[in-house]
C-alpha cells in the first residue's frame, strides 16, 4: 500500500480531524474487515438484546438501554482509533436511532408470534402533538393489562366508551397495542434492516478513514 501525502496546513489538519486522516491509496483490507465486523457486532447486539428481552431475557433489555450501551462502546472504540469526529457522530446518531427502533420491532414480532386479541374499552382520546396521531387510552379489557395507550384503530371519531380490538402479550413483556394492518411488521423490519445497514456502513467508513501512515501528534 502506498502512502498519500496529507494536505498541508490547517485545512488538511482540520479535514483529518473531522473526517479521518485517510492516508492511503486504495482500500486497506484489514481495516475494512475490522469496520464491518465492529459495526455488524454492535448492530447484532442492539437488535439481539431487544429480541432477547421479549423472549425471556432480563426485562431491562426491553427498554433498549443495553443497545445504547453497545453503541456507546463502539463510539468509544472509534475515539480510540482517532476516527473522524463527524463520522463518530454519525455512527452514534444512527446507533441511537437503531437502539430506539429495535424494541418496537421486537415487540411486533413477539405479538405476532404469541399475541392474543381482546376487546378493550376506550377511557380517553387525545391527539399526539409530535406525530399528529389520535391516541386512545384503553381499560376494562377481558384479559389484557389495562391502562395502555394505542393508536392503531383509534380514529378522531372514536369516543370514550367505545371498544377497540387490541393485541396483548400474555407474558406481559410486549406492550399492548392496536391490531396491526397487514404488512406493517414487514415494513418495520425492512426499515430496521436498512438502518442497520447504514449503521454498519458508517462504522466501516469511520474505521477505514482512521488509517494513518505516521503516528498522530499528541492532543489531536
Amino acid at each position: 500500500m502506498r502512502s498519500r501525502t496529507s494536505a498541508p496546513g490547517f485545512a488538511g489538519h482540520l479535514r483529518g480531524r473531522l473526517w479521518g486522516p485517510a492516508e492511503f491509496i486504495g482500500i486497506p483490507g484489514r481495516l475494512f474487515v475490522t469496520g464491518v465486523v465492529a459495526g455488524s457486532a454492535a448492530a447484532a447486539l442492539v437488535v439481539g438484546t431487544a429480541l432477547a428481552g421479549m423472549w425471556g431475557g432480563p426485562r431491562e433489555l426491553i427498554t433498549g438501554e443495553a443497545g445504547l450501551a453497545a453503541v456507546a462502546a463502539l463510539a468509544a472504540y472509534l475515539v480510540v482509533l482517532r476516527a473522524g469526529r463527524v463520522l463518530i457522530g454519525l455512527v452514534a446518531v444512527l446507533g441511537t436511532c437503531l437502539a430506539f427502533m429495535a424494541p418496537g420491532v421486537a415487540a411486533g414480532v413477539a405479538l405476532q408470534q404469541r399475541g392474543l386479541v381482546a376487546t378493550a374499552a376506550v377511557s380517553s382520546v387525545q391527539t399526539a402533538a409530535r406525530h399528529g396521531r389520535t391516541i386512545c387510552s384503553v381499560t376494562d379489557t377481558d384479559a389484557a393489562p389495562t391502562g395502555a395507550d394505542v393508536w392503531r384503530g383509534c380514529a378522531a371519531s372514536t369516543a370514550p366508551g367505545d371498544t377497540l380490538p387490541v393485541v396483548y402479550d400474555p407474558r406481559g413483556r410486549a406492550p399492548t397495542r392496536g391490531v396491526s394492518t397487514p404488512g406493517e411488521l414487514r415494513r418495520s423490519s425492512l426499515r430496521l434492516t436498512g438502518l442497520s445497514a447504514a449503521f454498519v456502513a458508517a462504522c466501516t467508513v469511520a474505521v477505514v478513514r482512521s488509517f494513518r501512515m505516521t503516528a498522530a501528534p499528541r492532543g489531536t
